[in-house]
């Protein structure tokens, strides 16, 4: 038996742009604790999205944001001896943290010469609907849509 189910944790907006989401971002980027360094990162990267697009930054990060969310993935479910990828929906805050993680490790995968440099590289290829994470989130829903059969596991 499991003990209680873990308690939600509530962060504050970041100081900048007051904006939950982007708090939760720059929680995701930070290494060790050293919440200031993913800070600068990050800010260093919206300056360089704002030269490089002549857009808001903030609305180039929550569009890169939305764009990358799945909405269904696979998971695995065993029946009778055999394992199923079974198609579900994918929960709001999961979304949010599968999008943030895959962001994140493809602009590290990236080779520009800063993070800050990856990152705004990576956000706005996301924004406007293409880079790596939106590959990835695509071929989630294709691994979704291909193990559509066993939809009838959901548990």
């Amino acid at each position: 038996m499991r003990k209680r189910r873990a308690e939600k944790r509530y962060i504050k907006p970041d100081p900048k742009f007051n904006d939950l989401v982007l708090a939760k971002f720059i929680n995701a980027i930070m290494y060790d604790g050293k919440k200031a360094v993913a800070r600068k990162v990050v800010y260093d990267s919206f300056k360089v999205i704002e030269e490089r697009t002549k857009r808001n930054a903030i609305e180039v990060f929550n569009k890169a944001v939305n764009n990358v969310q799945p909405f269904v993935e696979v998971r695995s479910r065993r029946v009778g001896g055999a394992t199923y990828q079974v198609p579900m929906e994918v929960r709001p805050e999961r979304r949010l943290a599968l999008a943030f993680r895959w962001i994140k490790t493809y602009a590290r995968a990236r080779n520009e010469k800063s993070m800050a440099a990856k990152l705004a590289s990576e956000l706005i290829a996301a924004s406007n609907g293409e880079g790596s994470s939106i590959k990835k989130k695509d071929d989630t829903h294709k691994m979704a849509e291909a193990n559509k059969a066993f939809a009838h596991f959901k548990w």
